[in-house]
């Protein structure tokens, strides 16, 4: 598996032939977007690389259309370019164009002659606190599972932990686990965070038996509260079992998995 990390939660993944991009945000750094009942952010760093200067993309693993930190106008410019998008059934439905919805626990598949077939399945996400869902919206994570594997990858989407990221870890053999961290915060509702912090990671990690996990969207905007920094912090903590497990992507750099050292992702 090759792993090209954009920049957020934008991350470019090639494994059995195929390119799957998930959450493609490529505007520029400096604006500011509004997410709805107060909240906002500006976007502070730009993608490590443009559009034009990735390969053809496969499929698109969108974990949520409504917020412009995991889709922005360049990203929701390249869907119609990308030949399957697969999102939240009530995101398919905003999107249109024949965008494949899906809810927690149900599965569609990537077929092409000549690549092995890939399953994906939705898994449970939530954006927020306990009935947050009506004000942060439906939101959805993956597990892409090649046909005849027994492990998978999973992409958490933004979530916080919640009972649904236990069942993951109980129905899933995950092997790489991509986590959405960074702590996000607004002003307007307080302490309440929206978003997993390392801690939050750590105890997540107790639970899966991933062999990597790679964290991304943990900086970049100015609602994020927790960045590498941070997380390490968390993780120096950590029982070294819990340590090694964990892979920090260079922007920008296609990578095989199992090359990645840590500590520190690359700056930009």
């Amino acid at each position: 598996m090759r792993l090209t990390h954009i920049g957020g939660p934008t991350l470019l993944i090639e494994v059995a032939g195929w390119r799957l991009l998930t959450d493609p945000t490529f505007d520029p750094p400096g604006r500011r977007y509004a997410f709805g009942w107060g909240t906002g952010s500006r976007k502070l760093v730009g993608p490590a690389r443009q559009p034009d200067e990735l390969p053809p993309v496969d499929a698109v693993l969108l974990s949520h259309d409504h917020h412009a930190d995991n889709l922005d106008d360049a990203g929701r410019a390249l869907l119609p370019t990308v030949p399957v998008v697969v999102t939240t059934a009530a995101g398919a439905t905003r999107l249109g164009g024949g965008a494949r919805g899906l809810r927690p626990w149900e599965t569609t598949v990537l077929a092409m002659p000549g690549r092995p077939t890939l399953q994906v399945t939705a898994t449970p996400a939530r954006h927020g606190p306990p009935l947050s869902r009506p004000v942060a919206g439906d939101v959805v994570g993956f597990v892409v599972t090649e046909e005849g594997s027994d492990g998978g990858l999973w992409i958490s989407g933004d979530t916080v932990f919640f009972r649904g990221l236990r069942d993951v870890a109980a129905r899933v053999r995950v092997d790489t686990a991509v986590l959405h961290l960074g702590g996000v915060r607004f002003p307007v509702t307080g302490p309440v965070r929206y978003s997993m912090t390392g801690r939050e990671a750590v105890r997540l990690c107790r639970l899966l038996d991933a062999r990597t996990v790679v964290p991304v969207h943990y900086e970049g905007w100015s609602h994020f509260r927790q960045g590498c920094a941070g997380v390490e912090r968390d993780l120096a903590r950590a029982p070294e079992e819990i340590r090694r497990r964990f892979r920090w992507l260079p922007l920008g750099t296609a990578v095989d998995l199992e090359g990645v050292s840590r500590p520190g992702p690359a700056t930009s």
